[in-house]
């Protein structure tokens, strides 16, 4: 990994990076990258949920569909970080046929955290889907090393819900009709004990929880790149009325790239 250098800011605690998160001149390991990305401490029934993307300068999210092609070593670096974090990965169907899912591994980096956080050796991964029209023959569904999760409401095709359970994933109803609350759908994850919730796309549902007010945190990778053409951004669907403000957490630095993290506003009241 090459370095990365922070750049001046000050967190949402008005302490500075160097110093509590690593030096300035030095690697920043998974240790580093770990304690930088580390969920806040949770009061007793509080959940977290923070989105990680990843935007080129114009603000396309993808690139002939998939993200990977705006990324960079170091981008897909902490995208592990993030993961070996959480509790659970939150992503929309559509992301999950586009990007080929996977079951999330366990990696022995993140195990003496995770086993100190009472977390499982590997986030679950949770999809949204009304229809649930997936492909439950995937490893996501068949071989997980912990639960997959689908979540859905309550008027999802039952044919759909019974191939769902046969395939080994565990449904979570969360909504009226097909479409999925995701209020419902946070606190659905809260009550399997997952309290530190990941999202990583895609834009529509990502845009969902904007207009729901449930993100609590952004990690955006700034790409250095432009694509042009009509690439969706990070998030789409309704807007909110009035926009919702989020303060500059952290900001790391790397070969142009840009890695922040932006905490909603209203967390500094509490």
């Amino acid at each position: 990994m090459r370095r990365l250098f922070p750049v001046t800011y000050e967190t949402a605690d008005h302490q500075g990076r160097e110093g509590r998160d690593g030096p300035a001149d030095g690697e920043w390991g998974l240790d580093a990258l770990a304690d930088a990305y580390a969920y806040p401490d949770l009061a007793e029934g509080d959940v977290w949920l923070r989105a990680n993307m990843v935007s080129t300068l114009d603000g396309a999210a993808q690139h002939d569909g998939r993200s990977q092609p705006i990324s960079c070593p170091t981008d897909m670096r902490i995208f592990g970080t993030l993961r070996g974090l959480a509790d659970v990965v939150v992503v929309g169907a559509e992301t999950v046929r586009l990007e080929g899912y996977r079951p999330a591994r366990a990696r022995e980096a993140f195990t003496a955290r995770r086993e100190a956080a009472g977390q499982g050796p590997a986030p679950s991964i949770a999809v949204i889907s009304g229809s649930l029209d997936l492909d439950f023959t995937l490893p996501l569904f068949t071989a997980p090393l912990v639960p997959t999760y689908l979540i859905t409401g309550a008027g999802a095709p039952p044919d759909r819900v019974e191939a769902a359970r046969e395939a080994g994933a565990e449904v979570l109803i969360a909504g009226e009709g097909r479409a999925v609350d995701p209020h419902r759908a946070v606190r659905a994850l809260a009550g399997r004990g997952h309290r530190r919730l990941l999202t990583e796309g895609g834009p529509r549902m990502l845009g969902q929880f904007i207009a729901a007010q449930v993100l609590d945190e952004l990690c955006l990778t700034l790409s250095p790149m432009l694509t042009a053409g009509d690439a969706q951004r990070i998030a789409g669907g309704s807007a909110l009325v009035v926009p919702e403000r989020f303060d500059l957490a952290s900001l790391l630095e790397e070969d142009g790239f840009l890695f922040s993290r932006y905490r909603c506003r209203r967390h500094s009241a509490e």
